[in-house]
């Protein structure tokens, strides 16, 4: 009888932590939990300075295809000793409103010396680096780069994550042959993989194919 009830009272956790994800959706960690990860959104280390709605675990979700896609990607990288590392997949329209919301307080630049520091933060819209819509909120759009497994550093690719400023374009000229070699890592094996690459973020990509190219969704992490 006891063994029944610790076996319920787990079953109940369980099912109170996850949640039924739209049909279609996946957590990367089941597809392939070797892919590492840094869901900054869900943290105050973003340009924002604080959580992002709509940001209530520390759960990569993506279209199925998507995931299976990156689980190709991650195979291959695996044989050379690297990994992907995933910064954000789907988010969710309040997330995106969030960001506009925030770009649209000239005052509120928290962070501006670690994300933006040469960009006013009146030129986020223009420059392409915020917008009312998002291809992550279709769901098959991911930001990442490429980690060392053994030391588990990510490559250098010239800029960090998230960095607002002409140097994080794919082919910016003002960064080292290594760090392009990293940047061109990355951008090939995305290609080849089905996904279409950003012109202003080297770590952005579409899955070409994806299965809802015009519903932007708005169901929460968790």
């Amino acid at each position: 009888m006891k063994s029944f009830i610790i076996f319920f009272t787990v079953l109940i956790s369980s099912q109170i932590s996850s949640q039924t994800l739209p049909k279609g959706f996946s957590y990367v960690s089941e597809i392939d939990a070797t892919i590492k990860k840094e869901l900054r959104y869900g943290t105050s280390n973003n340009f924002i300075g604080k959580p992002i709605d709509g940001y209530l675990k520390d759960s990569l979700i993506v279209s199925t295809p998507a995931a299976k896609a990156l689980k190709e990607i991650q195979t291959k990288l695996m044989l050379s000793g690297l990994s992907l590392k995933i910064f954000d997949a789907y988010r969710p329209q309040q997330a995106v409103d969030h960001f506009v919301r925030w770009a649209k307080v000239m005052n509120d630049t928290l962070m501006k010396q670690f994300y933006y520091p040469d960009v006013q933060k009146s030129e986020l819209f223009t420059l392409g680096f915020i917008a009312s819509k998002s291809g992550h909120t279709r769901g098959s759009t991911v930001d990442l780069s490429i980690v060392d497994v053994k030391t588990n550093k990510e490559l250098d690719m010239g800029s960090s994550y998230d960095f607002f400023g002409e140097k994080s374009h794919p082919f910016y000229k003002k960064i080292t042959e290594a760090q392009m070699k990293n940047r061109m890592l990355l951008r090939i094996i995305m290609i080849k993989n089905g996904f279409i690459p950003y012109d202003n973020e080297w770590w952005h990509f579409t899955l070409k194919d994806e299965p809802y190219p015009t519903t932007y969704f708005n169901f929460l992490i968790e």
